[in-house]
């Protein structure tokens, strides 16, 4: 297994495409049990004119939707390609999401993921997102994966 996905790498594994492919990077895999997501948060970033002009800020719902993303990757990258293949990951719930600091373009926000455990096709994970080594926010949550709609 690889230790690190690019872009494009995690392009083939998530159906997410631009401008909600978030994730630029995966990195530090542990197979099926963590990894780290890297998203670029950039001045130029799809939601920075409109939240908010003045002052950007990344708003939680897409850092919430990051880990999502790096959770997604990971378990994607980590299981047997027949078992995923024509699967999407969905979100099921989320708890105890706590946004610490604001996320400010022009930085890397690192979203280091675990798998906390699974069920059949169910699986739960917690996060923690850095910024410098600061925490941002971290969350615990739920996703599944589900036949896709052919």
């Amino acid at each position: 297994m690889n230790q690190s996905l690019n872009k494009e790498e995690i392009i083939k594994l998530l159906p997410h495409r631009e401008p909600m492919l978030l994730i630029d990077e995966l990195i530090n895999i542990n197979k099926l049990q963590s990894a780290t997501g890297i998203i670029n948060v950039k001045r130029d970033s799809f939601f920075v004119d409109g939240h908010f002009p003045d002052q950007p800020v990344m708003p939680g719902v897409l850092i919430v939707e990051g880990f999502g993303q790096t959770a997604a990757a990971l378990t994607a990258h980590g299981i047997d390609k027949s078992t995923y293949d024509n699967k999407l990951v969905f979100l099921m719930n989320i708890e105890k999401a706590r946004f610490r600091n604001p996320v400010i373009p022009d930085c890397t926000l690192e979203l280091k993921i675990e798998a906390v455990r699974s069920h059949g096709r169910v699986w739960k994970y917690k996060g923690e997102a850095f910024v410098d080594g600061k925490r941002m926010a971290d969350a615990l949550w739920s996703a599944t994966i589900v036949d896709k709609n052919n």
